[in-house]
């Protein structure tokens, strides 16, 4: 484990974890007929943008994918409007066969896809930066990228299945605005059943269930599935790029989750509740997580908590030390630190980014969607929609 001991708590870098995302890749990229590319929709005329947008080329060149940047709106002319053209570019995208994916909502990756540019609250990740327009506006943009080139995992589908703990589909029904009517096959293990793929997680997310793995939070000795159990985790942001889909994902391995936004705490958990004759009689969890209200403080939820989870977009914001439970674990994810310097002072391992981690998932995405793009043109014609 590569990290530097300051303090009580271990200082963790994101470095040997995305590494071994970097081998995979470049394992499956020096398999693939054709070099990936990756198209930038840069439509602000934000630093930050410009800034995420040289990031992640020069990420994506290093492993081997092309890197295009399509610069439009202000990006382009000052005299133009501030994400003027971006659903143009988008629809522009999802029909040319030269992009493999699009990413809006994050500035993303994809083998040859699409990342829209926007003012990203958290930190330096290939992402389309949100807000452009507002919050509803830049949702109904998520939902016009096709899911098949949607790397950021952002789209309907996706968010359907990871909210109700569906963990693979069928390449095809990505053409279907309709949501499944058949039972998902049972988790059984990390691989898709026959005729099933795995569906694609947001990026960030995910990223930092890696890290919780790699970090030995996830109990491999468990199965698939519940190898979060008997974890308790607070994750502090709820926003529908990170905070709720983390509080969901982690929830449906099997942690309780205490859920903190700006003016409510929730529980996420799979449990039954422990003062309900429900919980005396069952003897499984629910198949997916509900989501409760919570009577706790956010320092009695910290003081429970195993992992600290925190992405708020404030340079202000802080966890404050001593609130945190003794051994625990603290990621970081926003822009601006939001533990204080002490916090290994509380925390056996600390994190403070893990853009990295992120930029992995975001190439696995992108190659995964190629192929799952790929199995659905091999399909017998009778079997498309």
């Amino acid at each position: 484990m590569s990290a530097s001991n300051v303090g009580k708590g271990l200082l963790l870098k994101s470095d040997p974890i995305a590494s071994v995302f970097r081998d995979e890749i470049k394992a499956a990229l020096s398999e693939s007929p054709r070099r990936p590319r990756l198209v930038g929709i840069l439509a602000t005329s934000g630093a930050p943008s410009k800034m995420y947008a040289e990031f992640t080329k020069k990420q994506c060149e290093e492993l081997g994918f092309e890197f295009v940047l399509k610069k439009i709106g202000a990006a382009a002319d000052p005299t133009l409007s501030e994400g003027e053209g971006v659903e143009e570019a988008i629809i522009e995208a999802n029909n040319s066969d030269d992009v493999d994916g699009i990413m809006v909502g994050t500035y993303i990756c994809v083998y040859r896809m699409y990342c829209v540019y926007r003012p990203l609250d958290f930190e330096i990740i290939p992402k389309v930066y949100y807000p452009i327009f507002g919050v509803q506006q830049d949702h109904y943009l998520q939902q016009v990228v096709s899911p098949l080139k949607d790397v950021e995992g952002l789209h309907f589908k996706f968010h359907y299945n990871l909210y109700h703990n569906i963990r693979y589909l069928k390449p095809e029904s990505l053409l279907s605005s309709i949501t499944p009517n058949e039972p998902p096959p049972p988790v059984v293990d990390d691989k898709a059943p026959p005729g099933y793929v795995k569906s694609i997680l947001p990026c960030t997310p995910l990223a930092i269930v890696k890290c919780l793995e790699y970090t030995r939070v996830y109990n491999t000795l468990l199965p698939y599935g519940d190898r979060a159990y008997g974890k308790t985790i607070t994750v502090i942001n709820r926003s529908e790029v990170v905070g709720r889909p983390l509080a969901a994902l982690l929830a449906n391995d099997g942690a309780r989750v205490y859920s903190a936004d700006i003016d409510s705490i929730q529980e996420y958990t799979k449990r039954p509740p422990r003062d309900s004759s429900e919980f005396e009689q069952a003897s499984r969890y629910h198949p997916k997580h509900v989501v409760r209200p919570c009577s706790r403080s956010l320092e009695e939820c910290l003081g429970l908590s195993d992992v600290v989870v925190s992405a708020v977009p404030s340079a202000s914001y802080k966890v404050k030390t001593e609130w945190l439970k003794d051994g625990c674990i603290c990621i970081n994810v926003a822009a601006d630190k939001n533990f204080d310097k002490d916090v290994r002072e509380k925390a056996s391992l600390y994190m403070s980014t893990i853009g990295k981690v992120t930029i992995m998932m975001l190439l696995r995405n992108l190659l995964r969607l190629r192929s799952y793009r790929d199995e659905r043109l091999t399909l017998p014609a009778e079997s498309e929609p």
